[in-house]
């Protein structure tokens, strides 16, 4: 998969300094393409783009819809290039942190914004070009924007909970709901046709500059979601609509009493006879937007945990064998040369192993975990990597590195860790150090997180698995993208073969 050593770095577009309260797509963007070309960088990963809603608290993982770009990474400055917003209208600004996103602050005043862009738009007719984005999207655009639409409507309750006729999707009614509402569905529409076309130009800028974008593949979707909604066989639901099962994992590194998403369960057997098509389409749509694309937990596609619903721990689940080989030939009969590499981490079994051989899947290797246990046995441990891997030093969902070294590291693994370098390590040194670790590893891509080239500690950290609340925040500053800092990490690369 991989043609030559490279190395990347892994920032979401949410925490790119804007002055909006929250990253997007547009000029800040751009500028950080600049600092990875500047920098020797070929990959930019970033966390997924869909729709994030308060109810899931902004996960980009648990989202309103697995095709539907998120409207908050949206770019005020450029709907006012496009004449869409005007000037004093992006210096009325609320007092927005710079050090987090404020999710509510901005929602609130990008959807003001985004009602004035809509209503000088002249509506959907005068779009360029919108007729053939709506072709192409035709097999989600209407039934997500129906869905949000709708769900603002009915007071912002789960779909489960609307009146019958409206949540089993009784045609008559939907015409006629339809009807009433197209000012709001178009609405959503607009804010579609916006966000892919600023995100199309992003792409552009980052091939011109020989980025390749890793994008991020959520193996399950929100139960409030539109695709539950439109497509409700394609879960195992109830007679009213809500889950029979819900999804997670097991107690591992993160919790001992494992995570319970909440997420149904696929029905694959409705699935299979299907001929896995609403999967094949949404790889497929995945597969437009990125050039690389990290399918998460992707064990699940081999065995997943399910949980009987109404538990309140993941303890109780269970594993159930998925149709992987079934899966797996349609995918590569639909899209033979698909670029897709696995999250493999966590409770990896045989036959999770044996998939991602038989397909020739890259995997990924953490180097926070590389110093547990014994260093012959442990997949992390630089000496064990494989030239078919992606090495980090730490991932979203680790602590950063700086952070990890001073909270959560033992006394057993800071030793371990100096005994392998040959020197002692410490809070102020252990990001360089895990970052040139990284680089020097065999494996064929080396990711790093820019937290951890900025050397930053806890409050940093992107997300913690095992809590609901208080994750996706932080922000990069602005500045922090120096020049110097590109000149040391364009060395290090030509010092380890990366570039």
């Amino acid at each position: 998969m991989f043609k030559k050593r490279a190395s990347g770095i892994l920032l979401h577009i949410s925490s790119i300094p804007t002055n909006y309260g929250i990253g997007d797509v547009g000029p800040a963007a751009h500028k950080f393409v600049d600092f990875l070309n500047r920098s020797g960088q070929n990959y930019w990963q970033i966390l997924p783009l869909n729709y994030t809603t308060a109810g899931t608290a902004f996960s980009p993982y648990n989202c309103f819809s697995a095709f539907a770009g998120n409207p908050l990474l949206i770019s005020p400055d450029l709907l006012y290039r496009d004449g869409l917003l005007r000037k004093n209208e992006l210096q009325e600004l609320p007092d927005f942190p710079t050090t987090k996103v404020d999710y509510r602050k901005a929602s609130l005043w990008k959807s003001k914004l985004f009602n004035k862009a809509f209503a000088r738009s002249g509506g959907l007719s005068e779009l360029d070009n919108y007729d053939q984005f709506a072709e192409q999207n035709k097999f989600w655009l209407e039934n997500f924007a129906t869905f949000v639409a709708f769900k603002h409507h009915l007071g912002d309750r789960p779909w489960s909970e609307w009146p019958a006729e409206i949540r089993d999707r009784r045609k008559h009614t939907l015409v006629s709901l339809k009807k009433e509402l197209r000012g709001k569905i178009d609405r959503e529409c607009f804010l579609q046709y916006i966000w892919f076309k600023q995100y199309s130009s992003l792409r552009d800028k980052c091939k011109e500059n020989a980025v390749t974008i890793i994008g991020d593949l959520p193996i399950y979707v929100a139960h409030d979601s539109a695709d539950v909604w439109a497509h409700p066989k394609v879960f195992q639901l109830d007679r009213s609509k809500k889950p029979k099962f819900i999804a997670g994992v097991p107690p591992d590194y993160f919790s001992r009493t494992g995570q319970l998403w909440g997420n149904p369960i696929y029905d694959w057997q409705h699935l299979g006879r299907m001929d896995y098509a609403w999967w094949m389409q949404r790889l497929g749509h995945n597969l437009r937007l990125y050039d690389l694309l990290r399918i998460d937990h992707f064990r699940g596609l081999v065995a997943y945990w399910q949980v009987p619903a109404g538990e309140k721990t993941a303890v109780r689940g269970k594993w159930i064998q998925a149709p992987t080989e079934a899966f797996f030939s349609t995918l590569f009969r639909q899209f033979p040369s698909a670029p897709i590499f696995a999250e493999d981490l966590g409770y990896i079994t045989a036959d999770v192993r044996e998939a991602i051989s038989k397909y020739g899947f890259a995997g990924m290797r953490v180097l926070q975990f590389g110093f547990d246990g014994e260093f012959t046995r442990n997949p992390h441990c630089p000496h064990n990597h494989v030239e078919n891997c992606l090495v980090y030093t730490g991932t979203h969902d680790n602590n950063t590195t700086r952070g990890w070294f001073e909270t959560e590291a033992t006394p057993e693994q800071k030793r371990s860790l100096s005994d392998y370098l040959g020197h002692s390590v410490s809070a102020k040194t252990v990001h360089r150090e895990m970052t040139r670790m990284a680089m020097a590893s065999v494996a064929k891509v080396a990711i790093i997180p820019m937290q951890d080239l900025l050397g930053l500690s806890a409050e940093a950290r992107m997300n913690r698995p095992a809590k609901i609340r208080g994750n996706w925040l932080w922000r990069m500053q602005k500045g922090q993208a120096t020049t110097a800092l590109a000149n040391k990490l364009r060395a290090m690369i030509e010092t380890y073969g990366r570039i």
